[in-house]
């Protein structure tokens, strides 16, 4: 490299690199330095063409690993790095273009190398890289600085200090990348990390007073979702989505993302991508992800999750100080936009869960906005495309959709939003419906879809949770939800009893060579008994407190009459169905004395009368059930209303 254009194939034969990685030490004052990092670089198009670059910067690395003992030249470079960083702030208000080019592209050097250092060696290994100096081959000051927490600090700063603009948004990414590498030693562990040099570094060193500044710098730089500059001396964003340097941190950054959402995958190939990339954004999300997500320490708990935790909205004027450290303030309005407008990528879904579930004041802002339907249809939309979503994205969205629901506010407030043509909802034209039935048929679609394909226990767990919290305040539901939920159970009953007669059949005379399949039919006649049991308790609870709200339920109900007759001497039922008994008895006495041949406006006109004049006594009022969050322990707590007492 150097002053000219570089090309992947020229880094192998560039002198400047050969002698950086080189035996011989070369002084942080020599003018080789400016000649180094004086370079621009024709960006990869495509992936593959990053992972080229890759794969050429490996084996220079470790040329490095071996030298770097006798010469130091690694330390130098980070060195040249960090001499640079104290003029970054001044070069921002001078506009001085040059001097932040040669920052970022030390920088950049480092992270590559470093991507390779870590890879090769533990943290105790690093550090040593980071300790060799010009001198005695093998040997190192132990006096001097430790460079390697002077790397992360001067990082740290950067980040929070550095205003972004155009001429500092590469060195900005830079900076919040080489932060990700770093922290990617969980990569190559499969135990959980509590304890490290980089981890001390970030949780109780000098690095400590700034958790609340750099949380809110990283947010910020989420809310703004600012494009990479079009053309700069650094880089050059590709019309593919491609670019240097967000090529080249996708790999770490996509692994952290596995490790901090319980080991799943990217995104499915046939998933909508983002063909604009917003690479500051996205790493600076990610970044904040892995520190909130960072265990607790033996001694102290992680500060950057207390503060993505305790935060509070710019327009709260409460004098009050808060007893959490680390608090600051964010405008809340700015987050939720940027929350719903990108809720297609895995990331931004986690960072929604992760707010919800532990920031009580974005919690209690986000329920009470009255716009809630930009917020749950691109979570709908989510599990819509089931099939075309990785497990962990499928489930965050549940957990988020199972949060809002146990908010009776939100439950009743989502059957008032009326919504208009959904495009993306292809199995029927819905030219009108509310948001809470239609949030009610993808559920149900969720189920079917991992009932026959997935087969996922908690997957509908979460989904008939979700269902539970919602059914005491369904209203007015559209009729093609209220077929649908009828038609669930039907699919259920039917399912059940085909496993049953294979059950029998099994204990034939062939049942003693097949007992091995026993358990198998066993698991699954339990977990279609639970739907089944759960979809009538939610029935259920929907006739007990707001049956005359509800004329399309009935009426499904009333047609599929005989469907339920069928659950009366089912022992797994039998105690659930006297509501049931009694609702279709009413109308079905009542639909009788009208007469025969009855039109559906008819019979609808009969329901509707019906709902008014039932004596609400002859109901049992039903123990409601209440399914949510321990937040504590991130299990399911059921719970009994009216007096029951809780699970």
């Amino acid at each position: 490299m150097g002053a000219n254009t570089s090309q992947v194939s020229d880094l192998s034969e560039s002198q400047s690199i050969r002698n950086l990685i080189g035996p011989d030490a070369i002084s942080e004052n020599e003018p080789f330095w400016n000649q180094l990092i004086s370079f621009t670089f024709t960006s990869p198009t495509c992936s593959a063409d990053a992972k080229l670059l890759e794969e050429a910067v490996v084996p220079l690395a470790k040329t490095l690993i071996q030298n770097n003992p006798r010469s130091g030249n690694f330390g130098a470079l980070v060195r040249v790095f960090l001499s640079r960083t104290k003029e970054l702030k001044i070069s921002t208000e001078c506009q001085d273009q040059l001097f932040i080019w040669q920052a970022h592209n030390a920088l950049f050097l480092v992270r590559c190398l470093l991507k390779v250092f870590i890879r090769e060696m533990n943290e105790e290994e690093l550090h040593l890289q980071f300790s060799y100096q010009e001198r005695a081959p093998g040997t190192y000051d132990s006096i001097c600085k430790d460079l390697l927490e002077e790397l992360v600090c001067n990082l740290v700063h950067l980040i929070v200090e550095v205003p972004l603009l155009d001429i500092t948004y590469n060195i900005l990414f830079e900076a919040v990348t080489t932060l990700l590498v770093l922290l990617s030693y969980q990569l190559f562990h499969k135990e959980v990390l509590r304890e490290g040099l980089i981890y001390g570094y970030l949780t109780r060193g000098r690095c400590l007073s700034l958790t609340s500044r750099l949380v809110k710098t990283l947010l910020y730089n989420f809310i703004r979702q600012e494009k990479c500059p079009a053309a700069t001396h650094v880089l050059q964003t590709q019309s593919d989505g491609g670019g240097l340097l967000y090529g080249l941190a996708s790999g770490v950054a996509s692994g952290l993302w596995s490790v901090f959402t319980l080991g799943g995958v990217s995104s499915r190939p046939g998933a909508e991508q983002d063909q604009n990339p917003l690479p500051l954004s996205n790493q600076s999300l990610l970044l904040l992800l892995v520190l909130a997500n960072l265990t607790d320490g033996a001694d102290c708990p992680n500060p950057y999750r207390q503060a993505v935790t305790c935060f509070k909205n710019t327009q709260d004027s409460s004098s009050l100080p808060s007893p959490q450290p680390h608090t600051f303030q964010i405008n809340f309005n700015s987050l939720y936009t940027a929350l719903y407008e990108q809720q297609k990528s895995d990331q931004v879904t986690l960072l929604l869960y992760t707010l919800l579930h532990q920031n009580s004041n974005m919690r209690t802002y986000i329920l009470s906005r009255t716009d809630m339907e930009n917020l749950v249809l691109p979570i709908l939309e989510i599990l819509y495309h089931v099939e075309e979503r990785n497990s962990h994205h499928v489930y965050m969205a549940l957990i988020i959709l199972l949060i809002l629901t146990e908010d009776d506010t939100f439950n009743r407030s989502i059957h008032e939003v009326m919504l208009k043509n959904i495009s993306w909802y292809t199995e029927r034209v819905l030219t009108e419906i509310s948001l809470g039935s239609l949030l009610i048929l993808v559920v149900i679609r969720t189920i079917q879809f991992n009932m026959t394909r997935t087969r996922d226990k908690y997957l509908h767990t979460n989904c008939l949770a979700a269902l539970a919290n919602m059914s005491a305040q369904f209203r007015n539901l559209h009729q093609y939800a209220a077929q649908r939920i009828i038609r669930l159970v039907n699919q259920q009953l039917k399912h059940n009893k085909v496993l049953e007669q294979a059950t029998q059949s099994l204990h034939g005379p062939l049942g003693a060579d097949d007992r091995t399949v026993l358990p198998d039919y066993a698991q699954d006649l339990n977990v279609i008994e639970e739907v089944i049991r759960m979809m009538l308790e939610i029935i259920n609870s929907c006739l007990s407190n707001s049956l005359h709200h509800n004329p399309n339920l009935l009426y499904a109900l009333l047609y599929k009459r005989e469907l339920f007759e069928q659950f009366r001497s089912h022992p797994s039922f039998q105690d659930i169905m006297q509501n049931l008994d009694t609702v279709i008895g009413f109308f079905s006495q009542r639909l009788e004395q009208a007469g025969s041949d009855l039109s559906v406006e008819r019979v609808q006109e009969v329901i509707k009368k019906g709902a008014a004049a039932l004596p609400k006594e002859r109901l049992k009022v039903s123990a409601q059930i209440f399914m949510m969050i321990d937040r504590k322990t991130n299990s399911f707590k059921t719970h009994w209303i009216n007096n029951s007492p809780s699970d």
